[in-house]
This record gives structure tokens, sequence and C-alpha cells, in this order.
């Protein structure tokens, strides 16, 4: 009886078996089971649409033109005459340094120069002395020479005559040199006169140019170095603030696509809250780059190294005066809208193209050329195990080429594509696209990493409850 049981419990547990299998069988030929899952993706319309390519960058508003101003020589300033702020015109004192020293020098100087002019005289007087000895001894010799030819005085007294008359005629020569120098000591003289003069006059600074004190470095009783001993102290600035430019930093990969001309759009951080912009135009971009500018000969650095070591150039915008001139006049008193120094962002327009075929920007992606396919893998499939004797033959080199991915049939299949400009949103598709294509754009990282070619693919849920919604309503 035990052994019909467990012959019966047998061919139940084998039953079961059986279904089992067969069960499975079915569900894998159904798709149920073994099959792969399919990525969810996002789709959009190829379309038309107007692309404008900008480049943005932030850097500092400064005056066009900003004169620092230095003194020639030192000192006390003993009168300071403006604040900072303060309208300025051409010509006008600003401050005066002690004088006293440069005074006692140019008197000093002016004594040197009347003490030349009296040994000059001096000299003159003497050279018509020398003049006047010159004719009594040539009158002596000539008397003698002739009592001499008569044998009537002796060679000696002959000799004597004739050597004064020798020194006589040097002593003519050396008096007219000495009124010579003497007149170069004149000239001399006033020289120093002069440039005591000079720096006497240079003890008052006037303003050079005409516009705004924009920074003052410097208070009444201060002591000041001049520029012909060292770098000199900065007392001021003066600079036009009704002609600005904002000054920044374009990266490298960017600043080939910047040309002079480039119109621009200024977003300056003190008016970011009413929303207010400005208009500006490209009007100087360095041609150095970081490391050069340093060691350049003019001394002054036009580009520089990000933090990250990213090679930057400095363009010039300058700000349009007709996108502000609104702001030129408060309460009927002239003011300037912008400050040195504040923080401004810049949008450069470099190009502008209308109604061209267009994708999202995140739609379009690289891939890199297919990947060798090792001995025994399915065509399509990638391995990373390449035979030994490709390993030894020289790699080609990999081809990076832009691609798009559309649906076929529920599988994802790349499409190589061309581009052109790009905005923040939308990328110019030169070939490969046409108006009305369906192509996948989204989830980014799908797009950028994930997708390869045969991949299955549906749309994502969200997507289909969207369109479901839309064609309710539209029956509706």
């Amino acid at each position: 009886m035990a052994r019909k049981s467990s012959k019966r419990i047998w061919w139940i547990t084998a039953g079961i078996v059986a279904l089992l299998v067969a069960g499975l069988f079915g569900a894998k030929q159904a798709g149920y089971i073994g099959k792969p899952k399919a990525t969810e993706v996002e789709y959009t319309n190829v379309k038309k649409t107007d692309i404008i390519e900008r480049v943005s960058a932030s850097g500092k508003v400064q005056p066009e033109v900003e004169v620092k101003l230095s003194p020639d020589v030192s000192g006390e300033i003993i009168s300071l005459n403006v604040a900072e702020g303060d309208s300025v015109v051409k010509g006008q004192l600003l401050l005066k340094i002690r004088p006293d020293n440069y005074e006692s020098l140019m008197a000093r100087a002016q004594a040197a120069v009347n003490s030349s002019k009296a040994n000059y005289e001096q000299t003159k007087a003497m050279v018509a002395q020398a003049e006047a000895r010159l004719i009594q001894a040539k009158a002596n010799f000539d008397r003698n020479k002739k009592l001499y030819n008569d044998k009537v005085i002796s060679a000696a007294d002959y000799e004597q005559f004739a050597s004064t008359f020798g020194v006589a005629q040097q002593d003519v020569e050396s008096s007219k040199a000495n009124v010579s120098a003497a007149l170069f000591n004149i000239k001399s003289a006033e020289a120093s006169l002069k440039d005591a003069a000079e720096n006497l006059r240079k003890t008052s600074i006037f303003s050079p140019v005409t516009g705004v004190v924009s920074l003052l470095n410097v208070e009444a009783g201060e002591r000041v170095v001049g520029t012909s001993q060292m770098a000199g102290t900065e007392m001021m600035r003066i600079a036009n603030l009704s002609n600005m430019e904002v000054r920044v930093n374009v990266n490298e990969n960017d600043i080939v696509r910047v040309s002079l001309g480039d119109t621009a759009e200024i977003d300056v951080d003190a008016y970011s809250a009413s929303g207010r912009k400005f208009r500006g135009i490209v009007k100087e971009i360095a041609n150095t780059a970081a490391g050069l500018a340093s060691t350049s000969s003019t001394g002054s650095a036009v580009s520089s190294v990000s933090a990250d070591a990213v090679t930057e150039f400095e363009v010039k915008v300058k700000i349009l005066n007709e996108s502000f001139a609104d702001l030129m006049v408060s309460k009927s008193k002239k003011s300037y809208p912008f400050k040195p120094g504040m923080t401004a962002s810049v949008e450069i327009i470099t190009e502008r193209k209308n109604g061209v075929v267009s994708v999202p920007i995140a739609a379009v992606t690289t891939r890199n050329s297919t990947p060798p396919v090792a001995a025994g893998a399915r065509p399509g499939e990638q391995s990373d195990q390449v035979p030994e004797e490709d390993e030894k033959k020289p790699k080609k080199e990999e081809v990076i080429k832009e691609v798009v991915f559309v649906d076929v049939n529920g599988k994802a299949e790349m499409k190589e594509v061309k581009t052109g400009i790009s905005d923040f949103e939308n990328i110019e598709i030169l070939s490969g696209l046409k108006p009305g294509d369906t192509i996948i754009s989204g989830p980014y990282i799908a797009v950028s990493k994930n997708l390869k070619n045969g991949d299955l693919v549906e749309k994502k849920k969200e997507e289909v409850k969207k369109d479901d919604k839309k064609s309710n309503e539209n029956a509706n």
C-alpha cells in the first residue's frame, strides 16, 4: 500500500514539473519572460525655428577712458581742491604740493645763470686785453726784427721779442676758448633753471581731461612720491563716466566666434531687480594669450587663466549710450547710472539665423566609430575582448560623429547628422533630418550615453497619458 502511495506522489510531482516547464516555454514564446526591457524615452518633431547663437561671459563695468594721476615731484600735499565724485574740467587745479624746496632750487639755479653770465662778460674782457697785448707784442717784434736784420741787436734779444709775440698769440686763442666755455656754462645754467622752474610748476597738479574723480587715494597733509624716483604715488583717477564699457573674459573655445562689431546684451547686477538690460557692441578683443600678457612690453595683462587652467581672453564691450539715456537725467541733475567696478553679465550675439531646421540641443549627441567585434560575438553585440592579432595591428583613429536617435518599429536607430549654430535650447541641423521627422529627445542620460543601435524603446508613460488626454480634449 505504501508502495502505491509513493508512486502516486512521484507521478503528481512529475506532472507539476511538466506543467511548469510547459508554462515557462509558452510564456517565453509569448514574450512574457526573457524579453529585454525597453527604455522609456521622449519624442519630439523636427521643426523650423529662429536660432541666435550667443557667447556668455561676466566681468566688470569700467570707463572707456580713465586717467591715473601720479605726481612728477615728491612732497607734502598742502591743498586738495576736489573730492571723490566731483566733476572736473581739463586744466582745473586739483591739488598743490609744498613748493618751498623747489622755489629754493629755482632761486639757486637763477643765481647760477647770473654768475655764468657775469663770468662770460669777464672772459670777453680778457679777450680784449689779450688782443691789446698781442698788438703791442707784434709791434715790438716787427721793430726789433728790423733792428736784428741791421745787426743792431743780438740774436738773444730778437728771440725774446719773438717769444713774447708767440705767447701773446696763444693768450688770445685761450681767451676766445674761455669765452666759448663761459657761453656753454650759461646754457647749462639756463637748462638747470628751466628744470627747476618745471619742477616748481609741477607742484600744482591740473586735470589733464574733463571727467569725474572716480577714485581719490590721498588727503591734504599726506606726502607723495614723484614718478622721477620710482613708480610714484597714485593720487586719484579721473574718468569719463558717460562712456562706459564692460570688460569680460571669454573662454578660448568661444573667442574664435567673437568678432569686432558683434552686438551684445548686457545685464548689470545693479539693475537686475528691475529687469533692465542694456545694449552693447564689441569694440576690442585681446590678441595675447595668458602667460604672454604678463611678460609683454606694455606690462599690462590682456588675458588671464582661470582657476581651472582654462585660457581666457579679455573682450571690451562698449555700452551704447542710447540704451541708458533715460537714466542720465535724475531730478533735473545730470547723473551717471554706472560706477566703475559694477558686476555685469554679457551675452554676445555671434550669429543669427531665421527659419532653420532645428531640434532640441539635448537630442543631438556624439558617438565613436563602431568598435571591433570579438570572434564568436553576435552581430551588433559589442565585446571588450579583442583578438590577439588585432591588438598587434596599429589602431585606427576613432571618428567622432554627431548623431540623433529615431524610433524604427520600437527600436532605437542611430542617424548621423551635421549641425550648425545653436542657442540655449535648439541646434541647427544642416543635413540628416527634415522638418516633421520624429526623433528621440530624452531623457538626457539615455540619449547622451546609454542608447545604442537596436535597443528597444517605448514612449514614457507620462507622455502616453498626456497624448491620451490631448486626444480626449480634441474629441470633446
